[in-house]
């Protein structure tokens, strides 16, 4: 089942915003004019990611510090788990996710 998250119009570099879908939350962003869609939540304890930050292709957790490669979605501090991706779909003017 698609549900829509975004019209592709508002996708623009920086745009970071987060969804309620099925129970989760999950952080869609646009970073090197590419969206990518993850759980709202850092593995390491679950702490928000929409207030990460970013530098080039690396996302930061706020609460701990734990970096990210968004490539991969591999911790590079430590032996915390990955990130969680979500593949987004493409549907007439809107991006969203298949559920």
């Amino acid at each position: 089942m698609f549900v829509a998250l975004e019209r592709l119009i508002n996708l623009e570099e920086g745009y970071r915003q987060v969804f309620r879908v099925a129970g989760r939350e999950l952080l869609l962003m646009v970073v090197e004019q590419q969206p990518l869609l993850i759980d709202n939540r850092c593995p390491h304890i679950g702490a928000p990611l929409a207030n990460a930050s970013l530098q080039a292709n690396t996302l930061c957790c706020a609460r701990h510090g734990v970096r990210f490669d968004l490539q991969s979605g591999q911790a590079l501090d430590g032996q915390c788990p990955a990130l969680t991706f979500y593949r987004v779909v493409y549907e007439g003017d809107r991006l969203g996710v298949d559920l």
